[in-house]
This record gives C-alpha cells, structure tokens and sequence, in this order.
C-alpha cells in the first residue's frame, strides 16, 4: 500500500524525499518492492538532474538493492533515457554477480531495446565478454532476429 501511494504522491516528491526512498529500498527489500519504488526514484531523477550523481552512488552501494534501483530507474522512459547514465550504471555493475541485479541488467536493456534496438546490440556486442548470460539473455529477449543472423551473443 505504501508504494501504491508513492506513486500517487510521485509529483509532490523532492530530493528531500531521497534519503526516505533509500531507506525504503534498503528496509523493505524483495524485488516486487524494489520495482515498484524505482517509479518514483527515476521520476526524481528526471526531474532533478542533481539526483543524477545520487542514482550514480546507488549503482556503487555496497546494498544491492540500491543497485537494481539505479539499474531500472529509468525503465519505461523510452525516448528520454539518458543512454549516457544507463550506460554507466550497468558498467558500474557488470562484474556484480548477484541474480538480482544482473536480471535487472537485462530487464532495463529488453526494456530500451523496444525503442532503441541498435543502442542495446551495440553495447552488448562491445561489453559481451563482461557480461553474465542471464544478463545477456535477458537483454536480447526481443532481439531474437538479430541474435539468429549472428551467434555473437550465445554462451
């Protein structure tokens, strides 16, 4: 119920509110309530750019849930992901063999690939070596034409 009302409230939320979503993440952590609270995490983040070195450190934490928040934040913003940022969060946790968050690797590149395909072949095919097979998987969900004209990606 509490996640339900942050999405409501999400327009009313402040970087004020960031420690609070924080300590949620890292308080009441399951990935069905980690997913539901990256709505308002990446809507703070694109409305206050500062937040961007904040969702940074989450993709750095020692807490891997803060991780899969920084992962998918911006899942769902088709046209206005900042590829840059997604980009640097997924490299910063490549090496990070967690389940949950190299599912979550996966799930925000299938998500960007139904409005950027190249963007996601293309990072696959330059981290590939770096990148766990779940992850790789995950990612190319929606790629299947791509990945039979091309064994590139297959473990």
């Amino acid at each position: 119920m509490a996640c339900d009302y942050l999405i409501i409230v999400t327009p009313l939320l402040t970087p004020a509110d960031w420690p609070r979503l924080a300590r949620l993440i890292c308080t009441k952590f399951w990935w069905d309530t980690v997913d539901m609270l990256i709505k308002p995490v990446g809507a703070l983040v694109a409305r206050y750019p500062a937040l961007r070195s904040a969702i940074l450190a989450w993709s750095l934490a020692d807490n891997f849930w803060l991780r899969r928040a920084a992962i998918e934040h911006q899942l769902l913003r088709k046209q206005a992901t900042d590829e840059g940022l997604l980009a640097q969060i997924i490299e910063n946790n490549l090496a990070v063999y967690e389940f949950f968050v190299q599912k979550a690797i996966g799930w925000a590149l299938r998500d960007y690939a139904k409005t950027k395909p190249a963007w996601v072949i293309d990072f696959l095919r330059a981290h590939q070596a770096e990148m766990s097979a779940l992850a790789i998987r995950e990612a190319s969900k929606h790629l299947a034409d791509w990945c039979q004209a091309s064994n590139e990606l297959e473990n």
